[in-house]
């Protein structure tokens, strides 16, 4: 069986914001074995599983981000958005547009550690929408 939902997210300031909270409250009861894929739609946000502890984590994602793919560079051509929206595009290629997580006795089998992130890589990204598929 598939179930799927669309989930709206409220916008997010430029950076990898947890959402892992918001996803699940907006999920369905889930079955006891399954999987969740969530998919962005979205061309300039990702989505990632990485570290839920420790915020300076993240901080460190967005300057590595930045440092690998700066902002007003000569050889880029798409500015039609503004000097952050080429790069938004780039960044979002390298976190993808989708995960995967395990369902086990109705609930998202994340590590100790993990959290679902939204990676915001525009400075005005507005509202993010994502498709939930629940297979059980």
């Amino acid at each position: 069986m598939i179930q799927q939902i669309e989930i709206t997210l409220p916008a997010y300031k430029r950076g990898f914001h947890l959402i892992t909270p918001q996803v699940v409250a907006a999920l369905p009861d889930l079955p006891q074995t399954g999987l969740l894929h969530l998919f962005i739609k979205h061309t300039s946000a990702g989505l990632c599983i990485n570290e839920n502890a420790d915020p300076t984590v993240l901080a460190d994602f967005e300057t590595v981000f930045n440092r690998l793919i700066p902002e007003n560079q000569p050889y880029y051509r798409h500015y039609s958005e503004g000097s952050d929206d080429m790069p938004a595009h780039i960044k979002s290629v390298l976190t993808g547009s989708g995960i995967t997580v395990p369902i086990t006795n109705g609930k998202l089998n994340l590590g100790t550690w993990q959290g679902i992130y939204l990676c915001e890589f525009r400075n005005n990204g507005g509202n993010r929408r994502l498709v939930a598929t629940i297979t059980y």
